[in-house]
C-alpha cells in the first residue's frame, strides 16, 4: 500500500486539492492518503469550497511519522502551494509539518510535486522554485490546459488534477469520464 501525503496551503485554488483527494479516494486502490492543511488553508478552504476542511493531520505536530525519513510518505503533493511555503522548503527552515515532510521527501529522494498558485513570479519566487527543482522537486504550476476542450470548469479542474497525479506517478483506474475533443 502506498502512502500519499497531500499538503494544502493557503493559496487560492483549493478546488484542485479537493479534486485530487476525490480521485485518490475513488479511483486509486491500495493507497492511503493523508492530508495536512496550513492554518490559512483551512480559512481559504472554507471560503472557496463552502465547507469545513476534511479530517487532517495537525500541521504543528513535529512528532508525526512524516517528519522522519524512516517513516516518510511514498509521494507528496503540495497543492496549492504558497510562495511562503516554497520559500521555507527551499531554504530548509521548516516551520511546520508540511515544510518538514517536504524536506524529508527531498532528502530521501522521493517524489515531491509542488503546485505553486501565484502570478506573476518575482525573482525570489523563481530562485526558490529553481532551488527546489535542483533539489529534486517537480514544479508543476497551476496552469490548466485547454487542448482537451473542457466544456465547463469541472472538466478543466478534473483534467488538471489528473495531470498532477500522473506527474506524481499515480495512475487512477480508467473511467468513462474521458473528454472527447471538440471537432470544428
Amino acid at each position: 500500500m502506498s502512502n500519499i501525503l497531500i499538503g494544502i496551503t493557503g493559496a487560492s485554488g483549493q478546488t484542485y486539492a479537493s479534486r485530487i483527494i476525490q480521485i485518490l479516494r475513488a479511483e486509486v486502490p491500495l493507497t492511503h492518503t493523508d492530508l495536512i492543511y496550513t492554518d490559512t488553508a483551512k480559512i481559504v478552504w472554507r471560503d472557496e469550497m463552502g465547507s469545513d476542511p476534511l479530517l487532517s493531520i495537525d500541521n504543528h505536530s513535529y512528532y508525526h511519522k512524516y517528519a522522519s525519513g524512516s517513516n516518510s510518505a511514498d509521494i507528496m503533493i503540495i497543492i496549492p502551494c504558497t510562495m511562503g511555503t516554497i520559500g521555507r522548503i527551499a531554504n530548509g527552515t521548516g516551520g511546520d509539518l508540511i515544510a518538514r515532510a517536504a524536506d524529508v521527501m527531498l532528502k530521501e529522494r522521493k517524489p515531491l510535486v509542488i503546485v505553486p498558485r501565484e502570478t506573476p513570479f518575482n525573482l525570489i519566487h523563481l530562485e526558490n522554485l529553481t532551488r527546489l527543482a535542483k533539489a529534486g522537486a517537480i514544479i508543476a504550476p497551476a496552469s490548466p490546459s485547454f487542448y482537451t476542450h473542457p466544456i465547463n470548469l469541472d472538466q478543466l479542474i478534473d483534467n488538471f488534477a489528473r495531470r498532477i497525479l500522473h506527474i506524481a506517478g499515480i495512475h487512477p483506474l480508467p473511467t468513462n469520464n474521458k473528454y472527447i475533443p471538440r471537432i470544428n
